[in-house]
């Protein structure tokens, strides 16, 4: 996911602005040190809520938003008395609308499960939260050989297994061999490893990847360490869950202690984290399906934070805004919100699945479609401008490869040339006004949806009165659980989307020939079942290349084929709107420092740095279980309020990193 996001996504994310060395303290605990030549870190600004709210102002056609801050007056409700599981200390808890859909990092793909392990290992590299920039992780510095064809990390030896063991580059080894050898350990970051030729440790602090050819990725492995002592017991990866077995053993700021599926994840705070142990001495991810019941938690204090699914409402932030001790953050987001079409769903042996419209398959009835939907009414009407209207694959909150089609590349929203492009595709209307396909049937797309998903229900409505005017039916196929026909293809059109990094390489490469699954039984990396010998070919240009501007011109290229190839139109950019009680968090860091999202980071920074406010209890639940069940008694209803069920990769609008 967020992923997401597929309805989700967590593109991984290569970093391709140059690591930088520096002894600056983030939270008073030590960034380390980084290649050479490098300027030192800036310090994350953690955002104190002020006395006074301000409105967010929201400049024509920019993506940034001023970060409002919320009322510090401790009259609101009081917060529930809780405390950690030892029966002592400070909880964060944070109500989140997707449910886990494994712990094995070999495995998970949702926002979610790809934050707790950020949260509980390490990565070699990780991003300032000031400015995304690389920064030390597991690895404290590396350097390439001339070629860029060896890699040499030095990994850190202040680092230690939550269960005592020294955490060493072997660790690093052996999760990359094991993902390069085995295709079950390879199926949420295998792409990170398939260009590696060896990857050894001559010692316990030197870790050597030899590459078959150049990679532009390798700050940017986002992958997970694993211990090595503990997972090379496993006999399965491709079913290993890691969900039985508790304390889950990690080196991360977080030790997973605790978690009940569909109901709450407990961590406890690891006290000899390298960088420093958090503030809260544990972290509570609560589940709620019903995104209504979990803002009413917040406000009454029961949780500390709420993410949305992925972000909240617009009626729900506007209403919250009012509420003392609550402050909302509304900044632009790092996810792209899309409607897929069915490109003609086959594995990489050539057989195909599903049974989408093939009328879909013709690039001037999927381009015909997108001019028919009107970006800006999606903006004001469904997002109520807590958005931005979409083009390419990369949110403008990256700059360096967002894309805009030129003024003669757009599909802008021109519902007459929509009709006469259908007419030169030979879909003609029948004497009832009904397009009809090459078997004289009328034509009636259905549209795969989230059934507790109110952006997709409301922009659904809007395509069945836009397309009908063109004569084509929409039956909208809202689901709970949209895995099973997303992987079969069994669909027309589908509501997409990612959450993308810093570096979009893994969003573009979830749409290369490579991710297909291998049969129609088996399981591929691929978003939408696109394969395009171009776009492949512009693929690998990017990945080799290491000049940061001509990559991402490639980068930008991509985007281009994507958009002219109708499989996917971007819609809008939606901002992060999420809220949490001041009265429990006293500061907590963004990311981006001046206007960012608190979940779903690209690292640990939030929820690491987050300080215990000193005038109110923090929000836990029993020391048993951690968890509320829904608690609904004083629910303010708000309009256009819905909540998400999640499902593995397309559970959510935000399922990958």
């Amino acid at each position: 996911m967020d992923t997401n996001d597929q309805y989700g996504g967590h593109p991984r994310t290569p970093r391709r602005q140059p690591a930088r060395l520096g002894s600056a303290r983030l939270g008073g605990a030590p960034l380390g040190s980084a290649p050479l030549g490098s300027a030192p870190l800036g310090r994350p600004r953690l955002r104190r809520p002020r006395l006074r709210e301000t409105r967010l102002v929201v400049a024509a056609g920019a993506a940034a938003l001023a970060l409002s801050a919320g009322l510090a007056t401790p009259l609101g409700p009081a917060a529930q008395q809780a405390h950690a599981a030892d029966g002592d200390g400070k909880v964060l808890t944070v109500a989140v609308a997707q449910s886990v859909d494994s712990l094995s990092p070999f495995l998970a793909v949702r926002l979610l499960s790809t934050s707790i392990h950020r949260l509980t290992y390490e990565y070699l590299t990780n991003y300032d939260p000031e400015d995304n920039s690389v920064v030390p992780g597991f690895a404290t510095k590396w350097e390439s050989s001339p070629d860029k064809l060896t890699w040499t990390y030095t990994i850190r030896s202040d680092s230690k297994w939550s269960d005592g063991e020294q955490a060493t580059a072997e660790d690093a080894a052996w999760t990359f061999n094991t993902m390069m050898t085995d295709s079950g350990a390879a199926t949420a970051n295998g792409s990170f490893v398939s260009n590696f030729e060896t990857v050894t440790a001559p010692s316990p602090t030197q870790l050597v990847v030899k590459l078959k050819k150049p990679q532009a990725t390798m700050t940017a492995l986002d992958v997970p360490i694993v211990p090595k002592h503990v997972w090379e017991k496993v006999d399965d990866f491709s079913k290993f869950n890691n969900d039985k077995d508790f304390p889950v053993v990690g080196n991360g700021p977080f030790v997973l202690t605790d978690y009940k599926p569909d109901s709450y994840v407990r961590l406890k705070a690891n006290k000899d984290f390298w960088r420093g142990a958090p503030k809260f001495d544990e972290l509570v991810f609560r589940y709620y399906k019903d995104q209504d019941a979990a803002v009413s938690a917040l406000r009454k204090g029961e949780v500390s934070f709420v993410a949305g699914s992925p972000s909240l409402t617009p009626a729900q932030a506007a209403a919250l805004k009012g509420e003392e001790n609550i402050h909302v953050n509304d900044a632009p987001g790092r996810r792209f919100y899309a409607l897929a079409t069915n490109p003609g769903a086959r594995a990489k042996n050539g057989e195909t699945m599903g049974d989408g419209h093939p009328s879909l398959l013709d690039q001037r009835v999927r381009n015909a479609l997108f001019k028919a939907v009107d970006r800006k009414a999606i903006i004001d009407k469904v997002f109520q401008g807590h958005a931005v209207e979409g083009a390419g694959y990369v949110p403008p909150r990256f700059s360096q490869y967002f894309w805009k089609p030129s003024p003669g590349q757009e599909l802008t929203y021109d519902p007459e040339e929509a009709g006469r492009m259908l007419d030169r595709a030979g879909l003609r209307r029948n004497e009832d006004g009904r397009r009809v396909g090459e078997d004289g049937k009328p034509i009636t797309y259905r549209v795969l949806c989230h059934a507790t998903d109110p952006n997709d229900k409301a922009i659904g409505q809007y395509l069945q009165e836009w397309w009908g005017e063109l004569g084509i039916g929409v039956t909208l196929n809202c689901l709970d659980n949209v895995t099973d026909p997303w992987l079969a293809g069994e669909y027309d059109l589908a509501f997409d989307g990612w959450s993308v990094n810093p570096d979009p390489d893994f969003v573009l490469s979830i749409h290369t020939c490579a991710a297909l699954p291998a049969t129609p039984e088996e399981t591929g990396a691929t978003d939408n079942f696109i394969c395009d010998r171009t776009y492949d070919e512009l693929y690998a240009r990017q990945l080799a290349e290491y000049d940061p501007d001509r990559r991402a011109a490639i980068v930008r290229q991509m985007e281009s084929r994507l958009y002219d190839l109708g499989y996917m139109n971007v819609m809008a950019y939606p901002n992060a709107v999420e809220a949490y009680r001041t009265d429990q968090i006293e500061s907590i860091t963004t990311m981006p420092a001046k206007a960012g999202n608190i979940y779903g980071q690209d690292g640990y920074w939030s929820w690491w740095s987050a300080v215990p406010a000193e005038s109110g209890d923090t929000a836990g639940g029993s020391s048993s279980t951690g968890v509320v069940v829904g608690i609904v008694a004083g629910v303010v209803v708000l309009a256009g309020v819905g909540a998400f069920l999640a499902v593995r990769r397309r559970a959510t609008a935000d399922e990958r990193e």
